[in-house]
């Protein structure tokens, strides 16, 4: 009377001791929020030096951010991004909006790691990252495309993977560049009167730089398009290095629709590399770049319109400017884990 019971514990005798794991619960697989970070749980390579990793689509990170004009933290943008796609797995990238999984198309996916670029010696990052990417073009594809692209490019006439990182290669010699971003990333120098043959390459010159070496073709485009400029000058610039002008407030007036008609009209069926610039999203959805700039698209925009590019002869796509740094509650990580998703089904559509 008045005391305290406790149930004792009862011994479950039907349970063998010897039990394991695997007899008892199968394969050891991942929860979304466990095991090694690669991109969306794929299988991890380091592609550079293992020479017999074969891939129709790599994922390979550049995390490199020696020759920004603002805020620096893009090196730690591939482990953000990879990150932001612990959600995504095999198996279920399955989306109304593209109405397939860009996984379940026969193409073999994989992450190959990062290029570990030094940050010391930006001559020294730029052969590491013209060398990577000569390594890992050099692999013969899985599968071979549909409406194949990037043999018709290739000084040699092979067919190439696709790479979803930054970067043009001595393999491809002219084609169109689509550049969704809030920056040209077309002018000449940064500093006149201060630069060096090293310093001209940077995040707002790369476009100029390859157009000087032949590299793009002119009828390129950039879209989503609203920083501050020096005067139509800039804009003058930007047309004689190949490219015309969708502006962010486009999408008011004209609706993403004729955003899309206007891409695709301006590319048409020629080889195109896509570059999209987190910047190009509005700091309030995306706030981790280096270049934040107000009166950007949402990222629901942002993803209708690649959708609406699907079809188009892609060779390779990037996503760049993600300085986690800067980010709240992971937001632009996941935003950008997101839209390399979408990249995916763009190759595989």
């Amino acid at each position: 009377m008045g005391g305290v019971s406790r149930a004792q514990p009862v011994e479950n005798t039907t349970r063998p001791s010897n039990r394991t794991w695997a007899s008892t619960y199968g394969p050891q697989y991942e929860l979304s929020y466990t095991g090694p970070l690669s991109f969306s749980h794929l299988p991890y390579a380091r592609c550079l030096e293992n020479e017999t990793s074969a891939f129709d689509i790599a994922i390979l990170g550049l995390p490199f951010d020696t020759a920004v004009t603002y805020r620096p933290g893009a090196r730690f943008g591939p482990h953000a991004i990879r990150s932001g796609s612990r959600r995504q797995q095999l198996g279920v990238g399955y989306t109304m909006q593209w109405g397939f999984d860009p996984y379940q198309r026969g193409y073999n996916v994989i992450d190959c790691g990062d290029v570990p670029v030094s940050p010391f010696d930006n001559a020294l990052a730029m052969d590491q990252i013209e060398v990577a990417y000569s390594t890992l073009l050099d692999r013969t594809p899985v599968k071979a495309y549909n409406g194949s692209a990037t043999g018709d490019l290739a000084l040699d006439g092979v067919e190439r993977p696709r790479i979803i990182s930054r970067a043009f290669c001595k393999f491809e010699l002219t084609l169109n560049g689509c550049m969704i971003a809030h920056y040209q990333d077309t002018w000449p120098m940064v500093a006149p009167g201060q630069t060096t043959d090293q310093s001209l390459v940077t995040h707002g010159t790369f476009f100029y730089v390859a157009h000087q070496e032949g590299l793009i073709a002119n009828n390129s485009i950039h879209a989503g398009t609203r920083c501050k400029m020096a005067g139509t000058a800039d804009m003058d610039n930007d047309a004689s290095v190949g490219f015309r002008i969708v502006s962010a407030d486009d999408i008011d007036d004209l609706g993403v629709s004729e955003v899309i008609n206007r891409i695709r009209t301006r590319i048409g069926d020629t080889p195109v590399y896509l570059s999209l610039d987190i910047d190009v999203i509005d700091p309030g959805m995306a706030p981790a770049t280096g270049t934040p700039e107000a009166g950007g698209w949402t990222t629901r925009e942002v993803k209708r319109i690649i959708r609406g590019l699907a079809g188009l002869n892609f060779v390779g796509a990037d996503i760049v400017e993600v300085s986690p740094a800067y980010d709240q509650g992971d937001i632009t990580g996941i935003a950008a884990a997101d839209l390399v998703h979408d990249f995916i089904s763009l190759f595989t559509s």
